[in-house]
């Protein structure tokens, strides 16, 4: 049950709180005092869309918050799956959002995400719009409706795990066959590449070993000539800086036995030599290796020529991609013997799968054809003290054209307000004020069913008045009994007149702004209001004995 909410800086909304009572409740207000966004707050508090525009002017965050008492609706569940605390007399939902477009969400002041706060916003409050009725004409919610009435949560599962099992399967075997055909039309060139791929007999590093002799013999003379003199200067009889160094180091060890600190000297330069001499038998070795050899160097470009064709041809960067290529290739090639075999098992689990499949659809459609039946004779009981005496409602059913995940049921409401005139689908005959009675009725039977705290109704009264209204009041009272709070926000005496607990919305102004504010009406302000509903802003003596008579009525 809702018991609290409060909104801070929401539109015209500055500061706003609301006690809910249980029961049936009423909200009233002149167009545009602010009912919708009052509204407008709940949805946001249940994970509806943000929007930083709906921040009131000058505010840097927006919060609303409600507090709902959740004892005995089996949400416990819910709370140990989602790793929050329970509290089963206060529980708080908190949306808060920022100037900057932020938004964030909160369930007993642990952050949530969205899906989580809608997730339990659903199964707190029902929040009917005018909009809904648009949606009764639609497939979706009419399987909705029965399926709700129905009460065949466990066959829904199970259809759906059928369906989702078959589907999975059907789509992997078209694969295999697209492959199975794909391969099959390909085999001839795919062996040609393969052929191409392993005639070539690549090496990974190939290449880059190849483009570096490459580079070696075709500047062979000018390396050779570089090394020749490099190791000129090492080696050099009478110039080369080894026999220099050589004397250097005699030097050092004549001067050591006066001069201590040449030792050392010595020895690095020992070490040096030793280095120096290594160097240059190897720069002696690499000059000799160097040589030019026309014939190697057509031999290695001709090879990397034929290395680049194969890059470019199959568009790959080095030469593991296209030992990748090839072994993918011959994995292709070699799959092919086994692709019979494979379509054959799999054709024959999808079968089994559509099989059980259809036999999950059969028993759903079972359970709403069984539902159809109760739902078309309460509607028909409920819709005729709503002014609807010689209404006609049925559910056709038929299959679908094919299945698909809500099953293979092809559903339509059938309606007719009239003796004389053929029933047709819904939408299409019924006028505003009908549809507005059914779809209170299908509210009425739906609550029934579901375990929900609290349903509210936008102007559910279009098209109706009078005695009609009354009558639709009455069903929204009916349907707050067993503890489910109904509030009914309403245009009409009649429904006003009949709650439990009346709020009136309205707008002050100041100096700056206008603002949205609601009171709780009793009393004398009560009968006042209700009878300006009826007569308009000049209130006679006649609105207010009959304001006051509607109430005096409110106990039947």
């Amino acid at each position: 049950m809702l018991k609290e909410v409060h909104i801070r800086n929401y539109v015209l909304i500055d500061r706003l709180d609301i006690d809910f009572r249980d029961g049936f409740s009423v909200m009233t207000g002149e167009t545009g005092a602010g009912k919708s966004i009052i509204l407008g707050a709940l949805n946001l508090l249940l994970g509806g869309r943000a929007d930083s525009k709906t921040l009131s002017i000058g505010a840097d965050k927006c919060t609303i918050e409600g507090c709902f008492s959740i004892g005995g609706y089996g949400l416990e569940e819910f709370f140990q799956e989602n790793n929050l605390d329970f509290d089963a007399d206060e529980t708080i939902m908190r949306r808060e959002l920022s100037a900057s477009g932020k938004s964030r969400a909160f369930i007993n002041d642990t952050p949530v995400t969205l899906n989580q706060l809608r997730d339990l916003g659903c199964r707190l409050i029902d929040i009917h719009s005018q909009h809904q009725n648009l949606a009764l004409g639609t497939q979706s919610f009419q399987l909705d409706v029965v399926d709700t009435i129905a009460a065949n949560g466990a066959q829904k599962t199970a259809y759906e795990q059928a369906y989702d099992s078959w589907t999975e399967l059907k789509n992997r075997l078209a694969k295999l066959k697209a492959e199975f055909e794909s391969d099959n039309t390909d085999r001839e060139y795919l062996e040609f590449q393969l052929e191409g791929l392993d005639n070539a007999r690549l090496k990974d590093g190939e290449q880059e070993e190849l483009e570096q002799e490459s580079d070696i013999l075709d500047h062979a003379e000018e390396i050779k000539q570089e090394l020749f003199n490099a190791h000129n200067i090492f080696s050099s009889d009478e110039d080369g800086c080894i026999s220099k160094l050589r004397t250097a180091l005699q030097s050092l060890r004549s001067a050591q036995k006066n001069f201590p600190q040449a030792q050392e000297l010595a020895e690095r330069l020992d070490s040096c030599l030793i280095e120096i001499k290594d160097i240059a038998e190897t720069v002696e070795d690499a000059q000799e290796s160097v040589n030019f050899d026309p014939a190697r160097l057509e031999q290695v470009n001709a090879r990397l020529d034929l290395i680049y064709s194969l890059l470019k041809k199959h568009k790959k960067e080095n030469i593991a991609q296209l030992l990748e290529l090839a072994e993918s290739i011959r994995t292709r090639l070699d799959r092919t013997g086994s692709y019979e075999f494979d379509i054959e098992q799999l054709t024959k689990q999808t079968e089994s799968a559509r099989l059980e499949m259809e036999k999950k659809a059969t028993q759903l459609t079972a359970t709403r054809k069984k539902a159809a039946d109760t739902i078309i004779k309460d509607i028909k009981e409920l819709l005729v003290p709503l002014g609807i005496p010689n209404v006609q409602f049925s559910i056709q059913m038929q299959p679908s054209a094919s299945y698909d995940r809500t099953g293979h049921d092809d559903l339509r409401f059938m309606f007719s307000a009239n003796k004389s005139v053929p029933m047709q689908e819904l939408q299409a005959v019924a006028s505003g004020g009908e549809i507005a009675r059914v779809m209170l009725c299908i509210k009425s039977l739906m609550a029934g069913v579901r375990s929900l705290p609290t349903v509210i109704f936008d102007e559910i009264d279009t098209g109706v008045s009078g005695a009609v209204a009354e009558k639709m009041a009455l069903l929204m009272k009916q349907m707050s009994q067993g503890g489910r709070q109904v509030l009914a926000i309403t245009h009409l005496p009649q429904i006003a007149a009949l709650g439990q607990t009346h709020y009136k919305v309205f707008k002050t102004d100041d100096n700056d702004a206008t603002h949205t504010r609601i009171s709780m009406l009793q009393g004398s302000d009560r009968i006042r209001e209700i009878a300006g509903m009826m007569s308009g802003s000049t209130l006679t003596q006649q609105a207010l004995d009959n304001a006051k008579a509607l109430i005096d009525n409110n106990g039947r």
